[in-house]
């Protein structure tokens, strides 16, 4: 059967990752490029004088509204239950005591200067909005190296559970399907529609991306890797031979290569020096005393003239009034705060769950670089906690964090282990990837955030049991052979829930990264913080041209 244009570049594509379809677009004159940019919000810088706004929450969502809105007059008090902005945003370091429902407490021991983001931890260049805070709050970046062809996949089902580097996965691949593609051109089943000059350049392009050799076979290439490397004199060095399609067609083992093909992971990513959460410290740094820390929220009510929140705030009950009021908690710990929200969001609250992503972190000497020539990027395994992921900063220094687990730990047999059961599953999945390394682990950490108190979860999720929630899949998840991303498939833009939940409630507005369709990004956070703040500034615009109005009919 004929293809059109489109179902080649479709098929391709599917085969090959989006490498394969763009080269291919380029090949036949069809690419073009994406630009990013940043949220802007435009109003008068006067418009809130005179409105009181209180916000729950002082993670990302929270601390941008918070920033906008002073910005534009408004009198805001932001509310943080710890002693600490940023919410999930956490990077953890010498000192930091790490208390875990139903786990031991950990205490940081690792060397002045270390850290790890126990959550966020990575900065795509498409997200404007948080890249322009960065550079408005002075927040210094530097590239994070989150892919290396020097990375591992490794699959127990595969090529004897031995680790494949990805430089010879990924190549090798291409090579294969490059073959198969030509051996299709070469039977002209594409005659019909595509012309004999289209199909002429792509033949010239996949003897390159192959590589092929003249006969159209795929028979190896340098691009994968030495078995010894070219030097000097006579060593010409020795390619290494081809990995089988059939090893390289088993999911664990494409669908991780396919990590960096995703929308939101791709090259150039960046991450603040120092840690994620100078983000954080910076707009603190800027709100000042608006920021209350130690307050819980204990409950948020609708007046007459507003909204009301009654908080503790180091053992003492306060009281807090205001206009209006952005709601940035986790949707697990609205549903068990008395609130007076109406019974449709009431009913999301309620159908909300954990889908705490974990992370396991060690301090050790930086072996993956002095002895694999890996410097930053992730690889993947099949079985245990996955991925491993190597540090970007501080490189070439003689000690770093390596994270040996970052996942789904709801509901999972890694969740049920005992906080020591889980390090020695960590340390087996190191172990695997780089033998005989797994004994220069040490000071080991885990965090998982279904069991953090004030969260209970990663990330707001809701399940599609009822008619009135919507699903916030399942997160970043990288285990079982998986690549980052699967699981994502939300499906916000039609679900009444989600319209639902972005609609305000009277004086109360919702925000986060539930809030936005960039779920589990700081990019959706402070998108939903910009959306929330504009409506708000179209609320307070035209109730003041009311007033105006009805004082001249006086």
């Amino acid at each position: 059967m004929a293809l059109t244009r489109r179902q080649f570049l479709q098929t391709t594509t599917a085969a090959g990752g989006y490498s394969a379809g763009f080269l291919m677009m380029q090949s036949l004159g069809l690419a073009g490029a994406a630009k990013s940019e940043a949220s802007m919000i435009d109003a008068p810088s006067a418009i809130g004088k005179g409105t009181k706004v209180i916000i729950l929450g002082g993670g990302v969502a929270g601390l941008s509204s918070a920033y906008e809105l002073g910005k534009l007059g408004y009198n805001c008090t932001l509310l943080e239950v710890r002693d600490r902005p940023g919410g999930r945003n956490w990077s953890v370091r010498r000192g930091t005591k790490i208390e875990l429902n139903d786990h031991p407490l950990q205490t940081c021991e690792w060397d002045e200067g270390h850290y790890q983001n126990f959550g966020p931890a990575r900065l795509p260049s498409i997200h404007g909005t948080i890249l322009s805070y960065c550079r408005e709050l002075g927040v210094e970046l530097e590239v994070e190296v989150n892919s290396s062809r020097s990375s591992f996949l490794q699959n127990d089902n595969a090529n004897g559970g031995k680790p494949v580097v990805q430089r010879q996965a990924i190549n090798d691949t291409r090579g294969h399907i490059s073959e198969l593609l030509e051996k299709c051109l070469d039977k002209r089943a594409l005659d019909q529609e595509m012309s004999r000059d289209d199909i002429d350049r792509i033949k010239t392009m996949l003897r390159a991306y192959g590589p092929l050799d003249n006969a159209g076979k795929y028979v190896g290439s340098t691009r994968s890797g030495y078995t010894v490397t070219p030097g000097a004199g006579d060593r010409v060095g020795e390619m290494v031979k081809p990995i089988e399609l059939s090893t390289l067609m088993d999911g664990a083992f494409w669908n991780s290569m396919l990590f960096e093909e995703t929308f939101d992971m791709q090259a150039t990513m960046f991450q603040p020096k120092g840690g994620m959460d100078r983000i954080p410290y910076a707009f603190a740094a800027k709100l000042g005393n608006v920021i209350q820390y130690n307050s819980e929220v204990k409950e948020i009510r609708k007046t007459a003239k507003g909204a009301r929140v009654v908080y503790m705030q180091n053992g003492v009950e306060k009281t807090v009034d205001a206009d209006y009021c952005f709601v940035g908690m986790p949707l697990t710990i609205l549903k068990t705060t008395a609130n007076d929200f109406s019974d449709p969001y009431k009913t999301i609250f309620a159908n909300s769950g954990n889908s705490g992503l974990y992370k396991v972190a060690w301090e050790s000497r930086r072996f993956w670089e002095q002895d694999y020539n890996l410097y930053g990027g992730i690889s993947f395994l099949s079985q245990g906690p996955s991925p491993v992921w190597y540090p970007s900063g501080g490189m070439f220094t003689e000690r770093g964090i390596i994270v040996g687990g970052y996942s789904s730990g709801s509901n999972t047999p890694f969740d049920a282990l005992s906080l020591e059961e889980k390090f020695a599953a960590s340390r087996a999945s190191i172990e695997r990837l780089h033998p005989g390394h797994s004994k220069e682990l040490e000071k080991s950490l885990y965090v998982g955030w279904n069991h953090v108190p004030h969260n209970l979860t990663s990330m707001s999720r809701v399940s599609f049991d009822s008619p009135q929630a919507f699903s916030r899949g399942g997160g970043r998840q990288s285990g079982g052979g998986q690549g980052a991303g699967a699981g994502e498939g939300e499906s916000r833009a039609t679900n009444p829930a989600y319209e639902q939940l972005i609609t305000p409630d009277g004086p109360l507005y919702i925000i986060g990264d539930h809030a936005a369709h960039i779920g589990t990004w700081q990019e959706g956070a402070a998108l939903s913080a910009h959306r929330a703040v504009k409506l708000l500034n179209e609320r307070v615009k035209a109730a003041k041209l009311t007033g105006s109005q009805a004082g001249m009919t006086v």
